[in-house]
């Protein structure tokens, strides 16, 4: 799932960090890693739910009769550009879910999701796409394995990203490009918890990145495979432990994988290292949520390390980094706590800073673009649990833009600034 970048109108050049990943090879290999593994947990017995910490839970059944669940969830909004003068409104996505429970210890769950309302052959734009596929098998009510597309735990947003769950209209900016959420891959995973403790935990082994496919600007986005001939010669693994106590929920969650999506031989013509994990990209995070009343909490850091980022930009000339961080603070009262608790008015403001470059390889270029600062104001009103009308106005502020950089930007193109405010006025809803 992937959201409009909200500095695009800053930029003088060059691709905007959405457009549709190019193809990659073949991962023949990892689906019959797949196939392997599946075969451990059709053995075993099961519960409903899903890995994201229930979106689009099924229903609870004690019986094999099957059952089918159809939800979805959508947003829209109207954003005007202060330094660009000028406003668009964009249906941004249109999310179907349906799950179905074959028995009471094996589920189907998938998404199918729409972006900017359509897709027309020939046109830029839109996207129609699988969010999720996947199947699981429950071994008991807090122990399962999932195999096919799905989200892994890593962040807060790429689980859970249903636009009644977070403040603002867009997503944060950090879960966007240093994480990038919605962040779904080929692969089996394993959710547990440790009994009679607060902790719970998951593993996931994935299809990995195609270095090849990153772009500047969009930090590790762009090398997703996200289900469509995902480079099986290299591998990721991820893994999450969680701390509920109450209302507050910490999370630490780290993830290691190859992006090298090639075979031994062309990865050594390029002189990048080969192999399940080769020419890697490290990524860590640390998050905790705190709701209790009328106060809402949330705090999240997240760094993405890229070691051979040198010989990545001596084979593909992408300008990749070595180092990219995130981190962002918010805090939100609900007024509405003892005036009408059947309903929500969320004040909130949320502080985001990271930097996409902020150690680079000697090859690579600096650019002061990436260096952000986010600041986010608004109001969230929700009249039901299940639908939310929002007003957001985002501050924003960033270093200036290298000449080497700028390609051509054309004789209508608006001069860079390095501060700008995006007012935003939208809806959202799930079902």
């Amino acid at each position: 799932m992937r959201m409009r970048d909200p500095l695009s109108h800053l930029k003088t050049g060059g691709e905007g960090p959405f457009d549709t990943p190019r193809n990659s090879i073949t991962g023949a290999d990892m689906r019959l890693l797949f196939l392997t593994s599946l075969l451990i947990p059709l053995l075993a017995p099961s519960a409903a739910g899903q890995p994201g910490g229930g979106e689009e839970p099924l229903p609870s059944r004690s019986t094999e009769t099957a059952a089918t669940t159809i939800g979805g969830y959508g947003n829209a909004l109207f954003q005007r550009d202060l330094n660009a003068e000028m406003s668009r409104m964009n249906f941004e996505r249109f999310v179907l879910f349906v799950g179905h429970k074959f028995r009471s210890s094996l589920s189907l769950f998938s998404e199918l999701e729409v972006e900017d309302a359509k897709v027309t052959g020939g046109e830029s734009g839109g996207e129609f796409a699988l969010e999720q596929a996947y199947l699981r098998f429950d071994l008991d009510r807090h122990n399962y394995f999932v195999a096919g597309l799905f989200l892994p735990r890593i962040g807060i947003m790429n689980e859970d990203h249903l636009p009644t769950g977070f403040n603002g209209n867009e997503r944060t900016v950090v879960e966007t490009y240093v994480i990038p959420s919605a962040w779904r891959e080929l692969g089996v995973g394993y959710y547990g918890s440790l009994e009679g403790t607060p902790f719970s935990y998951s593993l996931a082994l994935l299809n990995g990145l195609r270095a090849e496919n990153f772009e500047h600007g969009s930090g590790i986005r762009m090398g997703r495979a996200e289900g469509r001939d995902a480079p099986a010669d290299n591998l990721a693994l991820t893994c999450a432990l969680q701390f509920r106590a109450g209302n507050f929920l910490a999370q630490v969650s780290g993830y290691v994988g190859g992006t090298a999506g090639s075979t031994t031989h062309q990865a050594d013509s390029l002189t990048l290292p080969s192999g399940p994990f080769g020419t890697p990209v490290m990524v860590g995070e640390a998050s905790v949520q705190y709701e209790e009343g009328g106060d809402r909490v949330r705090m999240l850091g997240a760094v993405v390390s890229i070691p051979d980022a040198e010989g990545i930009n001596r084979a593909y000339a992408n300008n990749t980094p070595q180092k990219e961080y995130g981190l962002y603070a918010e805090i939100g009262y609900d007024l509405f706590t003892t005036i009408s608790p059947s309903q929500q008015l969320i004040a909130f403001v949320r502080y985001e800073r990271l930097d996409l470059n902020a150690v680079i390889p000697p090859n690579g270029i600096p650019d002061g673009t990436l260096d952000q600062h986010h600041l986010v104001v608004g109001l969230t009103y929700l009249p039901h649990p299940n639908v939310v009308t929002k007003l957001d106005v985002r501050f924003v502020r960033t270093g200036e833009p290298n000449p080497a950089l700028i390609v051509d930007p054309g004789p209508a193109a608006v001069s860079y600034r390095t501060s700008n405010a995006l007012v935003s006025i939208g809806i959202g809803f799930s079902f």
